[in-house]
């Protein structure tokens, strides 16, 4: 476990992100807070730092933190008891997802389909409590067997699947967002994710461990799968939009889970060819000094300058405007001005052109119209 720093690139971090960080590392089981951080907090700081944690998806870890704090500096009544609302929340979400992820993966068993779970539910395992890391969509890998599959969830369970997007088909059981993934990037969005999709497919090949979800079995990436899967699926949200302390947060608890089993020499390749080893040193970078990670665990090069820019993109984005909604000319603009203003996120994490990704993001639209507005 390494010393927590409460600088980046030397700077200091803004009061309320140093406390976030603090709770966020101790609630992932990295040793206890600081308590000097939390001195003086009243309860106009405290809504604050709930607020930074809930917008970061980490508000129900961090509550975990708190009862390492000493009592006097704890968050006052009112605000705890709020907290610990939406924590509970949380749990709720968790259990309503584990049971239906469990149950979905019975159905595909009871047909000879395997399911593996990408991201959320698998990550989640890591955590000192699983429940309290917020899952949001139930994505999964079937091995190949995605249209069999969709074809008996059409017929058998009578509900409706769409495939209006580009690398997965989606819908809806007991409530929750499914995504059945064919391809593991969307090869539509940016010439390179080709290349990488064969390699993820040989890592797909090898055997991880398996997981109960309620009442069903689920198969988790192996350690390979899984350093460049989400490596690659926190660059892409990165550069298309934005990325949260949960992103961090899951890196950090994947390299302390199964960071010595990763071949990462031939990872850091990849990330090397695919222009991805900047911009994933500076993530593990700051999993190490802010997260409790070993530095150990994996290789990577220390670059505090980057670490700065990343870390505040993620606390406080340059492009802030929202989504708006309705319509088709106003979504699409907006995406426009979006990409513009991240043209330079592009830059950290494609090897891909500004030119060639933004004619080959057109024809994706063309192709599948519905993303234009999404």
């Amino acid at each position: 476990m390494t010393k927590p720093l409460h600088t980046t690139g030397g700077a200091p971090l803004p009061h309320t992100a140093a406390r976030v960080m603090e709770l966020l590392r101790c609630g992932m089981g990295a040793g206890t807070p600081d308590a000097a951080l939390f001195a003086g907090a009243d309860a106009a700081a405290w809504r604050e730092v709930v607020g930074v944690a809930a917008r970061q998806g980490v508000a129900a870890i961090a509550c975990d933190a708190l009862k390492s704090l000493p009592a006097a500096c704890r968050p006052p009544r009112g605000v705890l008891f709020r907290w610990a609302a939406d924590a509970d929340r949380t749990e709720r979400d968790y259990a309503h997802k584990r049971e239906t992820l469990g149950e979905l993966a019975a159905f595909y068993a009871r047909h000879g389909i395997r399911t593996m779970v990408l991201k959320g539910y698998g990550l989640s395992l890591h955590y000192p409590v699983p429940e309290h890391r917020p899952c949001g969509d139930i994505d999964i890998w079937l091995y190949g067997r995605q249209p069999e599959a969709d074809a008996l969830v059409r017929e058998e369970l009578g509900i409706d699947v769409r495939a209006d997007v580009h690398h997965h088909t989606v819908f809806t059981f007991r409530g929750v967002t499914v995504e059945n993934h064919f391809d593991f990037l969307n090869l539509w969005a940016h010439r390179s994710n080709r290349e990488l999709e064969r390699l993820l497919r040989r890592y797909a090949a090898q055997e991880g461990e398996e997981a109960t979800a309620g009442a069903g079995r689920v198969a988790l990436p192996s350690p390979d799968l899984n350093a460049l899967f989400l490596m690659r699926h926190m660059a892409v949200h990165f550069a298309a939009v934005e990325i949260g302390l949960r992103h961090l947060s899951d890196w950090a608890v994947f390299l302390a889970a199964d960071g010595r089993r990763v071949n990462w020499q031939e990872l850091r390749a990849v990330y090397r060819e695919h222009n991805m080893l900047r911009f994933a040193d500076a993530v593990t970078g700051l999993c190490v000094r802010y997260l409790g990670v070993d530095p150990d665990v994996c290789p990577y090069e220390e670059d505090p300058e980057l670490q700065r820019v990343v870390l505040r993109e993620i606390l406080s984005p340059a492009f802030a405007e929202r989504h708006p909604a309705g319509g088709v000319l106003k979504p699409m603009l907006f995406k426009v001005r979006r990409w513009w203003a991240n043209r330079w996120k592009h830059r950290l994490v494609y090897k891909d052109t500004l030119a060639g990704s933004f004619v080959w993001l057109c024809w994706a639209h063309v192709i599948r119209p519905k993303t234009m507005v999404r």
